[in-house]
């Protein structure tokens, strides 16, 4: 590797580590340490081929995405992540309800399991289609929606206190998970 493109490399990660991380501790359901390893892996396997990438963020994203496919298919054992319980709602709107909702969600994709909670992170918080996020997962657009179903399904049975997603117009169900999120 050319320093040229060594300082490319080093500006990338520089500019883009965080959003990479937020989405990584997403896909790994709050863990900080797997999140790290995942973002380091696939910058490790960017690094190998910087020259002939041309969108290093998409390429980048996709590693992350695959990897974290593998790691479904070693089928470990599932370790359920432990929470405290939050403390009852004071009914005081200080500000803090959006925060609130964040580590709601964050604790209610932790309890999913890693293929339903990639399906709901690439679909509703990277906002991506189901034809996207099936070329990304190397799937149907039909498995996309079943999983991302029955992952909804679940998501709402194991965190009521998301709240019942309102009825689209059109009939199609969304989620407080999907604002802003379109298919």
């Amino acid at each position: 590797m050319d320093p040229q493109d060594h300082e490319r490399f080093r500006d990338f990660v520089d500019a883009r580590w965080s959003a990479l991380l937020r989405l990584a501790n997403l896909l790994t359901g709050g863990d900080r340490h797997e999140a790290e390893d995942l973002v380091q892996i696939a910058l490790m396997k960017a690094l190998g081929r910087w020259r002939h990438i041309d969108d290093p963020e998409g390429y980048v994203r996709k590693v992350m995405y695959r990897h974290q496919i593998s790691r479904w298919r070693l089928r470990r054992p599932h370790r359920e992540a432990t929470f405290a319980v939050p403390p009852e709602d004071a009914g005081v709107s200080d500000g803090t309800s959006a925060a609130d909702l964040r580590i709601a969600v964050g604790q209610a994709l932790a309890r999913l399991t890693p293929r339903q909670r990639t399906m709901l992170v690439l679909r509703y918080f990277e906002d991506m289609s189901e034809t996207e996020v099936a070329s990304a997962l190397g799937c149907s657009v039909g498995t996309v929606r079943s999983t991302t179903h029955r992952s909804l399904s679940r998501l709402r049975s194991l965190a009521p206190e998301l709240g019942a997603p309102p009825r689209a117009a059109s009939g199609t169900p969304s989620s407080n998970l999907a604002k802003g999120a379109h298919s």
